[in-house]
C-alpha cells in the first residue's frame, strides 16, 4: 500500500467532479420522478430557504447602497 499524499488542489477538484456527479444524478432522478416524496419535499424545502436567502441579501444591498 503506497502512502502517497495527495496535493490539496487535486482533492478539492476531485471533490468537487463528485459532488457535482452527485448532483446531476439527484436531479435526473429529481426529474424523472424517481425521489421519494420526504426526499422531494426536503429538497423544495432547501429551495425556498435559499430563495429567501437571496431575497434578503439583495434587498440589504439595495438598503445599504
Amino acid at each position: 500500500m503506497s502512502s502517497a499524499v495527495i496535493p490539496r488542489e487535486q482533492a478539492i477538484r476531485e471533490a468537487r467532479a463528485a459532488l457535482d456527479w452527485a448532483r446531476a444524478q439527484r436531479d435526473a432522478d429529481r426529474a424523472a420522478g424517481r425521489l421519494a416524496p420526504e426526499a422531494e419535499l426536503i429538497l423544495r424545502r432547501i429551495e425556498r430557504r435559499q430563495r429567501e436567502r437571496r431575497l434578503a441579501a439583495r434587498r440589504a444591498a439595495r438598503r445599504a447602497a
